[in-house]
């Protein structure tokens, strides 16, 4: 197993995902208890010492069946990890008794590592908002042992990460994104890295795989990146990439089989840092499934001043290059969850004034029309 110096620590390369955990009849409340237990058994064996679980997981009962597992382990052979559910704004007054109940769950007395979880545009008023007394309560915590490193999981935007560290930027001992080879330049993922390279943050990172998506290439992919290593699996590209990248830390891997712990484990085993070419060829790749749905704006802004409803066409675009490429998902609806009635693609009233600026050609109406269906 690849270890990482974190101050006085190490942490495996490889950090065990628990909100993908094998489940009975399909059920994502009813953990198999057995079979995760026989995961995370073989992980501890083999290296694994950071488990990262959350609240909401599996609902509610991640927390539970991972720490009813870990029990049976000495406290200091594993790292565990959880958060601060602020993705439901129900939540963001209760730091107090969630963050004791998730201990009372986890059947620990600290976490070794507590994070604010999923900082986006749906909730960053209120996680900046002092008069909710989460970041004072947690930093209390932290006083007082119960939590030994503090930092935060990012979904939003790059401005939305820009508010969020220039004011607790200082405390944050590291920073959870969503960052593969896919994301590097479709979700802007290098310039968050960049961002937290610059203030001296590790960087740890959720969904290597995109939810799967780059576990599994078509077949012209998947043959030129076995042109250039014969014995390596599609998945361990992925992992490869960002074992390429200094600033990464920990990678999480939600993995619900034993197959995968295997596979994922025999990967970390060894770094093999990408070169040149195969980077090229990833990036590549990366670009060609993108191009499938993607349009091609450059957010030159030219449709903004034209467009009698003032809505932010580029981004939008960039929402819907997203949503349409993931054929749904949570990121698109919880950007918009904030925008205004009048601003939402909804709002375009086909004028298409936008259209004769555009240096790309894109037919943003006909996209609008398009998103608001898909939003439905």
């Amino acid at each position: 197993m690849i270890y990482k110096k974190f101050g006085d620590i190490k942490l495996s390369a490889l950090g065990f995902g628990t909100m993908r955990l094998p489940v009975k009849n399909g059920n994502d409340a009813d953990i198999d208890e057995a079979a995760a237990e026989k995961m995370i058994d073989y992980a501890m064996k083999h290296g694994v010492n950071y488990y990262d679980t959350a609240w909401g997981y599996h609902s509610g009962n991640s927390e539970l069946v991972v720490g009813k597992i870990l029990q049976k382990y000495p406290r200091d052979s594993f790292y565990l990890a959880s958060k601060f559910p602020g993705y439901d704004l129900a939540n963001i007054d209760r730091v107090e008794e969630i963050f004791e109940k998730q201990l009372e769950k986890c059947r620990v007395d600290y976490f070794d590592f507590y994070l604010f979880h999923n900082v986006c545009e749906m909730n960053i008023k209120e996680y900046l908002d002092e008069s909710h007394g989460i970041f004072a309560y947690l930093i209390e915590q932290k006083r007082n042992g119960r939590i030994k490193h503090l930092g935060f999981s990012v979904h939003g935007s790059m401005d939305v990460l820009t508010r969020f560290l220039d004011k607790y930027g200082k405390y944050m001992e590291f920073g959870q994104v969503q960052l593969n080879y896919l994301d590097w330049e479709f979700q802007n993922a290098k310039q968050k890295v960049e961002l937290l390279e610059s203030l001296g943050i590790p960087v740890w990172v959720m969904e290597p795989l995109r939810g799967g998506r780059l576990a599994k290439l078509d077949e012209a992919d998947a043959a030129r990146l076995k042109s250039l290593r014969r014995d390596e699996n599609i998945p361990a590209w992925a992992f490869r990439f960002l074992q390429t990248l200094p600033p990464v830390t920990v990678t999480l891997s939600g993995m619900s089989t034993m197959e995968q712990v295997v596979d994922n484990i025999k990967t970390f085993a060894e770094e093999k840092p990408l070169d040149a070419d195969e980077l090229a060829a990833l990036y590549e790749i990366a670009s060609g499934m993108t191009a499938k749905t993607k349009l091609p704006c450059t957010a030159c802004k030219y449709c903004m001043s034209h467009c009698p409803k003032e809505l932010n066409i580029p981004e939008l675009v960039k929402l819907y290059n997203e949503h349409k490429f993931t054929g749904g998902g949570f990121l698109a609806p919880m950007a918009l969850s904030v925008y205004g009635e009048d601003k939402l693609p909804s709002a375009c009233i086909g004028c298409r004034s936008c259209e004769k600026v555009c240096p790309q050609g894109i037919k943003v109406s006909e996209m609008m029309t398009e998103f608001s269906t898909l939003l439905k």
